[in-house]
């Protein structure tokens, strides 16, 4: 248990002005197809902490007049060329100004060490985001949404709870990082086992600095022996397949920094989301795992703009990429019915 939450708990060529189409698809190096519907640009941005944040912002073609946008990132230990990306790209088909971003410490983003993630610092790369679609032509700064995949769907509804801006939320196969870096899976850690994961983690910290160098902690196994749990199959055939697979990617081809769990540990996020007044959907798989981390956050939330939706046989990671369950007709109607209120 204890390596399958530091694995899956702490679990570019791009389009440029002037090369032609057969060129720019050869270039592609996402893990879904490019749309001809949608210009492409690479763009950074600074959070509050002065981490540079790389980002892919996908804008409708033969675009009139200023866009509600949506900034989208994760899942956790994804990067923006993957179910982000993807998402991005689809709404930006259905008419919004997207951003898809690699969070700050992976992927093209900056940050030191590398593959350590933050509820502050995480939670904050959603605002940063947001600082960034207001401040283009193209876009109208009142009408901001976000979508959160996986752990980010709960540093997506953190970010709500403490962004005003943010006029609608959609949190999308949602985990809550701290909740399962502090419980385990199913709250199944108690305070003895969590006070021996403390120590762990922080005799790691000790070795750390002793050597110069950051202990990863474990990934998915580069071959399945059959014997996982079932979760544990279905992120391997995503990120470890063609399905998914991206070499930025932490859980396709990396380690999260083992003593990242420590500050998921101490600060619990979704402290104030009951205070959310503007829009939230939460969407999670009927058969997915972490299907208890949607349905207990959206108890939590108050007033009628909340929604959960529970999308029929989809498990957890259906939800990155399977266009048959994804509810993407539902996503424009909340964001087209919600921003600019």
């Amino acid at each position: 248990m204890f390596k399958i939450l530091l694995s899956i708990g702490l679990s570019a060529l791009f389009i440029i002005g002037g090369v032609n189409m057969a060129n720019a698809q050869e270039n592609w190096d996402k893990t879904f197809p490019k749309s001809e519907k949608v210009n492409i640009e690479k763009i950074n941005f600074k959070n509050r902490y002065g981490i540079n944040l790389v980002g892919d912002l996908y804008i409708p073609k033969n675009i009139k007049g200023k866009l509600p946008a949506i900034a989208v990132s994760g899942p956790f230990g994804a990067v923006k060329e993957q179910a982000s990306g993807l998402y991005a790209q689809t709404m930006a088909e259905h008419g919004f100004v997207t951003l898809a971003f690699d969070p700050s410490y992976t992927g093209e983003s900056g940050g030191e060490p590398r593959n350590v993630a933050s509820p502050d610092i995480n939670t904050e790369d959603f605002s940063a985001a947001v600082d960034y679609l207001s401040n283009i032509e193209d876009v109208n700064p009142d009408e901001i949404g976000i979508i959160g995949i996986c752990g980010f769907g709960g540093f997506g509804i953190n970010a709500a709870a403490m962004d005003t801006r943010i006029k609608a939320a959609a949190a999308i196969t949602m985990y809550d990082m701290t909740r399962v870096s502090a419980y385990g899976y199913n709250d199944s850690m108690d305070e003895n086992a969590r006070y021996e994961l403390k120590q762990t983690l922080n005799k790691q910290r000790t070795e750390d600095f002793k050597n110069g160098t950051f202990k990863p902690a474990s990934g998915l196994p580069e071959k399945l022996t059959g014997d996982e749990p079932q979760f544990i199959k279905d992120y391997w055939n995503y990120y470890k397949t063609k399905r998914g697979f991206h070499a930025r990617s932490i859980n396709s081809n990396g380690h999260w920094n083992m003593t990242s769990s420590l500050s998921l540990i101490n600060m619990p996020i979704l402290q104030f989301s009951n205070e959310i007044r503007n829009a939230v959907l939460v969407v999670h798989g009927e058969n997915a795992h972490s299907r208890y981390f949607g349905e207990d956050a959206f108890k939590k939330l108050k007033g009628d703009n909340k929604e959960l939706l529970i999308i029929k046989g989809a498990n957890h990671t259906d939800l990155y990429d399977n266009l048959e369950k994804i509810p993407f007709d539902k996503l424009e109607t909340f964001f087209k019915n919600n921003l600019g209120e």
